[in-house]
């Protein structure tokens, strides 16, 4: 139900992406008669067409370790898939019901405005139609018939706890594959900031380009000739909300059938979306390539729902979507008019209408990727897997057992024409604008084995991601790719972190990943500098501040008396220069942040743990990082003088193959294995040892999980559909 790995700024969620929220919900008008659109009419179809199936038999074991994690065992991949969908449910039902009403179109009636901004973005899309028109066909039997294993998985585990369904999703099931399909399809350009040209389009604003990703993530992979003991090391460190639609949840999946996995998933997916098998493995961070193009359409004088194409006038197609809406007690139906052309989706603003085409329009096989990549056990397997490019955008970085190491751009770069501005507005009334392919996989950008030993990546141009010598040569590449130029403080810190070890022990590591800094050479050097040229005497009651940051060097930690005052300042203008948008005056900022630790503190030299807090339920603790630092924060100010952290440094975990080519590795979670089961004993067992930055061990293997097993259960049985 979910896509690619997400790690992007306040990572877009299936059930409210926050800025297409922003946007729709502004635009929503009740009243009308509800009458089902296209797309709802096909879910229905598929639900009902599911519920007349026959049953099928399913049989998984979840053992649960000390920590809660669950390990899924089946004789089939559908088994386990089946066993995936229950345990998930165990831990975290809401988030899942949730994400599936959004696949339905129906998160609205259930969230209100927030959630029919979702839904009218899943209608907008054609998501349905193009889930109907193409899964069955193009998705392989095998992944299918995993997808049957996991929506069965989830129809058995509401048919069993009927006190915990909504009344919106006991209308709505059962669940189909093609709800699971089609929410990865929703989601995949989310990803590559689909919702933020969206939200220019609608807001009337210039379409930023290049801007990045507000809360990214990092990642390291060190050879063996570089770690100082014969080890390969991965480290994979996203960045995501620490609850919701896109924060992840740990688990690992064993098969008859050659499924033997652990890592980290998103609420709705059935498959683990990165992690390790027994030979190899990897994380992503979210990249940012151009990958979103835009259209101005010429519309006819004499009509207005025709559009020019070729020297011809062509019909738009067009539709109304009715969308339900909770307000208050009753739910009420929206109408919306959605239009499309030949590029893809059409919006209108003051300045005329546009249409939006993105990388991996009308691809549904990115469950059937992932499942692949999991079942590699090669560098080649691995890289045939990527080389499907359903997965449109994200970057992975890899490691494996044999010491191979690399960090692949990935992309499914369309194949644009020349003569156009492709970063700009593109005239919609000439095929020659329109691409209908993608560059061959071989063109990806990649560094695979370099002689510097270590590649990483945190949200940055891929033509930096190891040293020097070993980077890539941007000039070697097609312009027309987009690929990103940008540097975040986390990239720069990483190189100049990684590139002065000799040697890349597990300690170093490890140090460099839970870093707290900030670079000089980098944008918030800028920042200082421009606090440091303050005029104290027009504002003598910033002279402490200015004074305070001026001495600062850039480490957010308790014995640093300016990092709390630092942060507060330095997170909106991350989120400004993350979404695009010009940089907030600093020296307002400062007023903000001087006045907010004032009035609950009475002082600005505060240790950073008295200020930035890590909170569930009983637990409250210090924590170190701040926004953009290799150790990762964001937070929210809780209104008493309190920065409470939401997103940031989310699932961590330490893959590493011993010379012998044996694998072991530790992870670690905000909270804990029970994402949203307040009574649990797992709901917040791993807080502490998070906000201390160390690690629990990962049980891979059977003999592992039973030397440390809390509970075994059985689940399956005949799995009706509803």
């Amino acid at each position: 139900m979910h896509a690619s790995l997400a790690p992007r700024h306040a990572a877009p969620s299936l059930v409210a992406a926050p800025r297409i929220v922003a946007c729709v919900a502004l635009s929503i008008a009740l009243g009308g008669c509800f009458g089902p659109h296209a797309g709802q009419q096909l879910a229905t179809q598929s639900r009902d067409a599911y519920a007349a199936r026959p049953t099928t038999v399913y049989d998984a074991r979840i053992l649960r370790d000390s920590f809660g994690v669950p390990h899924i065992h089946g004789k089939r991949d559908a088994d386990v898939a089946f066993g995936v969908a229950w345990a998930h449910a165990e831990d975290d039902w809401d988030t899942l019901e949730n994400v599936f009403l959004a696949t339905r179109g129906r998160v609205g009636a259930k969230l209100g405005k927030a959630g029919a901004a979702t839904d009218f973005f899943l209608a907008w899309l054609g998501v349905r139609q193009t889930v109907a028109e193409k899964a069955r066909r193009d998705i392989d039997p095998a992944t299918w018939a995993y997808v049957e294993g996991y929506v069965a998985g989830i129809n058995a585990y509401a048919k069993a706890h009927p006190s915990e369904v909504s009344s919106v999703a006991q209308d709505e099931l059962p669940m189909t594959p093609e709800d699971m399909i089609a929410g990865f399809v929703v989601t995949s350009p989310l990803f590559f900031g689909l919702d933020r040209v969206v939200l220019g389009l609608l807001n009337d604003e210039s379409l930023a380009r290049d801007a990045g990703h507000e809360k990214g993530s990092n990642a390291f992979a060190v050879a063996p000739a570089r770690s100082g003991d014969g080890v390969t090391r991965l480290v994979a460190n996203s960045h995501q909300p620490w609850t919701g639609p896109v924060a992840w949840y740990e688990l690992s999946v064993h098969s008859d059938e050659g499924l033997d996995f652990a890592g980290a998933m998103f609420p709705g997916s059935p498959v683990p979306l990165l992690g390790h098998n027994r030979t190899l493995g990897w994380t992503n961070t979210v990249n940012d390539p151009d990958l979103v193009d835009v259209y101005r359409l010429t519309l006819n004088p004499a009509n207005e729902n025709q559009y020019r194409y070729d020297g011809q006038w062509r019909e738009l197609e067009r539709e109304k979507v009715w969308l339900k809406v909770k307000v208050g007690w009753f739910t009420l139906p929206v109408s919306r008019m959605i239009e499309r052309s030949v590029h893809g989706p059409v919006l209108r603003n003051a300045q005329g209408a546009f249409a939006v085409r993105y990388a991996g329009i009308g691809e549904v096989r990115q469950v059937e990727e992932y499942l692949a990549l999991a079942k590699a056990h090669s560098y080649d397997e691995w890289r045939k897997a990527l080389a499907l490019q359903a997965v449109a955008g994200t970057n992975f970085i890899y490691a494996d057992a044999r010491g191979t190491i690399a960090m692949v751009y990935n992309a499914s770069f369309p194949k644009r024409g020349a003569g156009f501005d492709w970063a700009g507005i593109l005239p919609g009334d000439t095929s020659a604008a329109l691409w209908t392919g993608y560059h061959p996989p071989s063109a990806t950008p990649a560094v695979v084995n370099p002689r510097s030993g270590y590649v990483y990546n945190a949200n940055n141009t891929p033509f930096k991601a190891t040293a020097t010598a070993d980077n890539l040569d941007r000039s070697a590449f097609d312009p027309t790719m987009g690929i990103e130029t940008r540097m975040t403080n986390r990239a720069v810190r990483a190189f100049e972190l990684l590139d002065t070890m000799r040697v890349m022990s597990r300690e170093k590591l490890l140090a460099a990943k839970f870093d707290a800094s900030y670079s000089r050479a980098g944008w918030v050097g800028d920042v200082l500098d421009t606090i440091a040229r303050a005029d104290t005497v027009a504002e003598p009651a910033l002279a402490g501040a200015v004074r305070l940051l001026s001495r600062w060097d850039g480490v957010m930690a308790d014995d640093r008396p300016a990092a709390a005052l630092a942060g507060i300042v330095i997170g909106p203008i991350l989120r400004a220069r993350f979404t695009g948008k010009p940089r907030p005056a600093v020296m307002g900022l400062l007023r903000t942040a001087v006045a907010y630790l004032q009035e609950a503190h009475g002082r600005l030299d505060l240790p950073l743990g008295t200020v930035w807090r890590h909170r569930r339920g009983p637990v409250d603790l210090p924590i170190r990082g701040g926004p953009d630092a290799l150790r990762a924060v964001y937070g929210s100010p809780d209104g008493k003088g309190a920065i409470v952290g939401e997103a940031g440094d989310s699932f961590i975990m330490v893959f590493e193959w011993s010379a012998d080519g044996r694998v072991t590795s530790e992870s670690i979670q905000p909270y804990g294995a029970a994402t949203s089961r307040s009574a649990s004993r797992h709901y917040a067992d791993q807080a502490a040892l998070f906000a201390a930055e160390k690690f629990k061990p990962v049980w891979f293997t059977e003999a592992q999980q039973r030397a440390h097993l809390e509970s075994e259960t059985r689940v399956g049985g005949a799995a009706t559909p509803r």
